[in-house]
């Protein structure tokens, strides 16, 4: 599947769905594209000079935009731990200040388990 294929898939037909397993491409393509619009809000802010209006208005539509995304994005982490074999609790290792995400970072590169497991069959 394409990079914008995928980010659509889990915005909309995966939006909530905890259930289930996440592979290391479905996910890190998802992240790759909040990564990329990141990038575009930071070129937005810094091009819009000293105008606290414009950085008010780019500011509240990219708040809006990360607010809509935090459901499927805490759904696609759930469904990473899941193709690793651990529980969606795994996620809240991220609020361990500094080895939490480096935790939740090496676990997300982690290769899923390539046979079923208790929260279904890998991703083809």
């Amino acid at each position: 599947m394409d990079i914008i294929g995928n980010y659509k898939n889990v915005l909309t037909k995966k939006y909530s769905d905890f259930k289930g397993r996440a592979g290391r491409t479905e996910y890190w393509l998802f992240v790759l594209v909040n990564v990329a619009i990141s990038i575009v809000y930071q070129i937005l802010v810094s091009v819009s000079g000293d105008s606290a209006t414009a950085r008010l208005v780019i500011s509240a539509i990219f708040g809006l935009f990360y607010l809509a995304i935090l459901v499927p994005g805490l759904a696609i982490s759930v469904r990473r731990m899941h193709d690793i074999g651990k529980g969606g609790e795994w996620f809240f290792i991220n609020f361990i200040p500094v080895i939490g995400g480096i935790w939740f970072l090496v676990l997300c590169i982690k290769e899923g388990e390539p046979t079923a497991n208790r929260f279904g069959e890998p991703q083809p």
